[in-house]
């Protein structure tokens, strides 16, 4: 495999961004990897693994000769971490990086880039309940599905070669645009993250004769609300950023349990029977 980026600056060495990391230099595609982020020990932990050459606690500096860096921190950082390093960007630098939510991302960080570096937008879904560089694999995106949401204005060459580097990991990688991406992901992962959040609240929150309901849950209900279990800030941030798409989720959804509350309340057991086998047929359709 022939190197295609001398210099890669990582900036979030946690599980996506020390995976992805560790899939490139596994292929052979980069020379050197400098590590950037706020913790001293993570990024320790990342030299020792050996999935950076290099660390740095300043992404102005770390970002410096890079010809990619790839950005893996909460979402509503990702514009100002663009702002910041922007000036020390050197000509031709591709920015990419691997937010849940892209419209918004994508929008501002095209405005920020400099002439001569291009932005392009990418979401690989993907994941642990694991974080840190620790946590880090090389096969984490073997098999798994990339999506990158150029616009008018992305340069198909940066396209390009983000979309082949995301190849050599083992991901499956498709393209889209940023809105539509939104609207699909407040659908399948940020809806589910909030009704699983809204159902531990509301049973957390139920009075029943003093008990503490939580304490009786079992199997069905610990898997069915695992995911939150997720970070509370990291969830903030994408509902706050993608809030139209997901608004527009959540009344889809309040539609759907009120009909079911409307065909329980009449004591339908047809309109159940057909209300609970479509939503079978759906997720057994689910490959």
């Amino acid at each position: 495999m022939t190197v295609m980026i001398d210099r890669l600056a990582i900036i979030g060495v946690g599980l996506i961004g020390g995976s992805l990391a560790r899939a490139l230099r596994e292929a052979g595609a980069v020379k050197s990897v400098v590590g950037i982020g706020r913790s001293r020990a993570n990024l320790e932990d990342a030299l020792s693994l050996g999935i950076c050459d290099e660390i740095s606690q300043d992404a102005v500096q770390g970002v410096r000769g890079a010809d990619m860096v790839f950005i893996s921190v909460p979402v509503c950082a990702i514009p100002s971490v663009v702002g910041e390093i922007a000036p020390a960007l050197s000509p031709g630098c591709i920015v990419t990086d691997g937010g849940s939510v892209k419209a918004a991302i994508v929008r501002e960080c095209e405005a920020l880039m400099p002439p001569g570096c291009h932005f392009v937008g990418g979401h690989p879904i993907a994941g642990t309940e694991h974080s840190g560089a620790a946590a880090s694999f090389a096969t984490l995106y073997r098999g798994k599905r990339c999506i990158l949401t150029p616009t008018e204005r992305t340069d198909p060459a940066a396209l390009e070669l983000v979309a082949r580097l995301w190849r050599l990991t083992g991901a499956d990688v498709c393209s889209m645009e940023p809105g539509h991406h939104d609207r699909i992901f407040a659908e399948i992962s940020h809806l589910p993250h909030a009704v699983a959040y809204a159902l531990v609240h509301a049973v957390g929150m139920a009075d029943v004769e003093g008990e503490n309901v939580l304490s009786y849950t079992a199997g069905g209900f610990r898997d069915f609300t695992r995911i939150a279990s997720s970070d509370p800030a990291m969830w903030r941030d994408i509902a706050l950023m993608n809030r139209e798409a997901l608004l527009k989720s959540i009344d889809g959804f309040s539609a759907s349990l009120a009909e079911l509350r409307r065909r329980i309340d009449a004591g339908d057991g047809v309109g159940l029977s057909e209300f609970f086998t479509i939503a079978k047929q759906f997720r057994d359709g689910i490959l």
